[in-house]
Order: structure tokens, then C-alpha cells, then sequence
């Protein structure tokens, strides 16, 4: 009987035992072994859903993350707000939590799809918009990473999803998930690799004077754009404004990135949106690859630190025998398409965050390169060129 009572009492003080919470539980100082313990979600009936106060965002252009879908939210504390800027990350308040869910989508009929080794290519329109959560019917939920804002600053916390899919487990030291991917008739085999605590800040730490992990995607060229809400369409920013998670907005002249896979944008554009996304958290002026000389911001117009003609500094064999970042009219001799379409961890580009090539990104940064004009004509790049040619 007394081991019984000691049993019952060591349970109902242990997180194992208890009921996770329904609302949003924000962890001021204590990193929580499983997600559930955060009480953003609830999984129930073949649905994700997130808890009162979680807004669903995306991008204009996402960053490419192994065909991984994406499915964002933010939450703020009850009458606390976000403070715009026009280029950087936005100001956020103590108590924020960002999320950022990845999964895929799995083979029609797949019987146990949390346990699919085999993930499948979707296109633009067959995304969920994540709004009311996720139909996790023909989906495989890999990891949740959360972006949390304390009094010290932000603070990446990674989950990986356990097997039937009911909870995710904090995992400080990443994790490597094998998986086949399915594109048409084509399967390759790839690792999906979850980041490690200290890998993230390779991405998020994007001032190498302060060394702080800061949000990539929540600045407003990213988010200025429409997305489905109450009533329709409604443009992102605006969004945020009228839900109290945003102040500061100004009515008019906001940022604005390309939707990459819009046309209508124009190539340059598109081109511009994606490596903005995809490269400049460490290729800017106070980035990680700063030393580079390669900017690719969208701020930056200097033809020749956006690569024209620009000899590499130090890549190694990540320059493929090229001479030049970047040769207007000749994508097959720019080590910017060779570094992004490599899988070799010593040479590709972005170095964390991908096993598989990004075809379609790969497609349209040559398409970009082809239609840029002028030649190369110093050291001995242009007699390199030529014999390639």
C-alpha cells in the first residue's frame, strides 16, 4: 500500500505522468524534455491544432530545407507586441515563442504514415496553409524547432517527433533520420539531419559582432505579403497589426520580397527573393561569410559583391575549377550554381540545413545568371571560360 501512495505521488510530480497543459505555457528558465509541455498543440483526431493565441505566418519566399514542408506559427503573451523595422528582424517582447514545424507528406494509402520511410514531393498548391493546424492524414511529422524569446534573448530548442506521432522529444544534439524521397519515378535516398543546439546559431547569429541567435524569416520583406484569414486573403502585415501582435507599421512604402515561384515577378526578382532567403543570414555585411565579399541581401546593388566577376577569397574545392562567383551569361562557370547544386558537405552551399539538391532553385538562379549581361575579363578567368565553353 505505502509503495503504491509513493508511486502515485512520484507520478503526479513528474511531467511523464501529468496531463500537458491547453493553453500556451511559456518556460521562463526550464527547457521541457517533450514539446506537449509548451501546450502549443493539441494532436487529436488526425489533426495538429495550435492553442488559442497562435498566429499561423509564412513567407514570401521560404528557405528550402530538403522539400520539407513548413508550418509556422508565433504566439506573443496576452497584450504584448512585436516593434516593426524595415530590415531586420522585428523587436519581439519577452515571452514570444516561435515554431516552425516540419514534416512531409507521405505515399497515397500509406498505412502508418508517422512510420513512412518514404516521403513524397508536393507541389505549391497541394500545401496545407496550416491555419487551423494540419490534416495529418498523409503526413510525417519530423521536427518542431522553437524559437523562444527570454530576458537573456532567444534561445533554439529543437524536437523530433516520436514514431506514432503523439508528442516530440527535445533533441540538444540533432538527430539523423533516413528517409527515401519520392520525385515522379525518381527515389533517392537522403538523411534529413535535425540541428543540433549550436548549429542553429550558424543560421540565426547574424551579426557576428553580438554572436545572438535573432529570427531569419519574421522581418517585413519576408512577411509582406497576403495569406489566408478570417474573411479571405488578407495581407500578412496588416494581419499582425489588427491582432495586436504588431505595432509601428507604417501605411505605405513596406519591404518587399518576390514570391519565388511567381513569373510574373520577373527573374531577376525571384532570384533576388530566394538567395535572400536561402544565403544572406551569413552573406552580409555583418554575417558569418562576410569576409567572403559575397552579399546577397536584398539591399545590396553592387554588381561586383553580388559575385559579377568577383574571384572567390577562400572556397577551396568549392569553387569547381571556377574562377568567379558569379559570370554574367554563364551559369556553368559560376561557382554560385555549382556550390548550390553539390551535395558534397565540403563544397555545398547552404552548408547546414540540406542532404538533396534544390532542383527548382538551382534552375532559377541559372536562368538569373544566364539573362545577366557583361563578361569577365581579368587574371586569367576569361581564357578559363572560354575553354569551357
Amino acid at each position: 500500500m505505502i509503495l503504491r501512495i509513493l508511486t502515485l505521488l512520484a507520478c503526479l510530480f513528474s511531467f511523464g505522468c501529468t496531463r500537458p497543459p491547453d493553453r500556451v505555457t511559456f518556460h521562463a528558465d526550464r527547457n521541457p524534455e517533450k514539446l506537449s509541455e509548451w501546450g502549443l498543440f493539441t494532436v487529436a483526431g488526425g489533426r495538429i491544432a495550435p492553442h488559442a493565441g497562435m498566429v499561423t505566418y509564412e513567407l514570401a519566399t521560404p528557405l528550402f530545407s530538403d522539400y520539407a514542408q513548413k508550418w509556422r506559427t508565433i504566439w506573443m503573451p496576452k497584450g504584448a507586441s512585436a516593434r516593426y523595422d524595415p530590415d531586420k528582424w522585428f523587436d519581439f517582447p519577452f515571452g514570444t515563442i516561435v515554431t516552425k514545424t516540419f514534416y512531409y507528406t507521405t505515399p497515397a494509402g500509406a498505412a502508418d504514415p508517422q512510420g513512412s520511410g518514404t516521403v513524397v514531393k508536393m507541389t505549391p498548391a497541394t500545401y496545407q496553409t496550416g491555419v487551423n493546424g494540419l490534416d495529418l492524414k498523409s503526413v510525417r511529422l519530423i521536427e518542431t524547432r522553437l524559437l523562444v524569446k527570454r530576458a537573456a534573448g532567444w534561445v533554439a530548442l529543437p524536437y523530433v517527433w516520436n514514431a506514432d506521432g503523439s508528442d516530440a522529444t527535445l533533441e540538444r544534439t540533432g538527430a539523423e533520420i533516413p528517409l527515401t524521397f519520392q520525385d515522379g519515378a525518381e527515389r533517392s535516398q537522403f538523411v534529413y539531419s535535425v540541428p543540433n543546439q549550436n548549429q542553429c546559431a550558424g543560421c540565426h547569429a547574424q551579426d557576428f559582432r553580438t554572436r545572438a541567435i535573432d529570427p531569419i524569416g519574421l522581418k517585413a520583406r519576408h512577411l509582406d505579403r497576403d495569406f489566408p484569414g478570417a474573411g479571405g486573403d488578407i495581407n500578412q502585415l496588416k494581419r499582425f497589426v489588427a491582432l495586436g501582435y504588431l505595432t509601428g507599421v507604417p501605411g505605405t512604402a513596406l519591404p518587399r520580397n518576390a514570391d519565388w515561384q511567381d513569373p510574373r515577378e520577373g527573374t531577376t526578382a525571384q532570384a533576388r527573393a530566394y538567395l535572400d532567403i536561402n544565403c544572406s543570414h551569413c552573406h552580409n555585411a555583418t554575417g558569418a561569410a562576410r569576409t567572403s565579399g559575397l552579399w546577397l541581401d536584398a539591399k545590396t546593388i553592387d554588381p561586383r559583391v553580388l559575385g559579377m566577376c568577383k574571384p572567390p577569397v577562400a572556397a577551396g574545392r568549392g569553387t569547381g575549377n571556377r574562377s568567379f562567383d558569379v559570370v554574367p551569361g554563364h551559369p556553368d562557370a559560376s561557382i554560385l550554381t555549382y556550390r548550390m547544386a553539390s551535395t558534397d558537405p565540403g563544397e555545398m552551399m547552404p552548408e547546414l540545413g540540406r542532404a538533396l539538391p534544390h532542383k527548382e532553385g538551382v534552375a532559377l538562379v541559372t536562368k538569373y545568371i544566364l539573362d545577366l549581361k557583361g563578361a569577365c575579363e581579368e587574371d586569367d578567368g576569361p581564357r578559363e571560360i572560354a575553354s569551357r565553353r
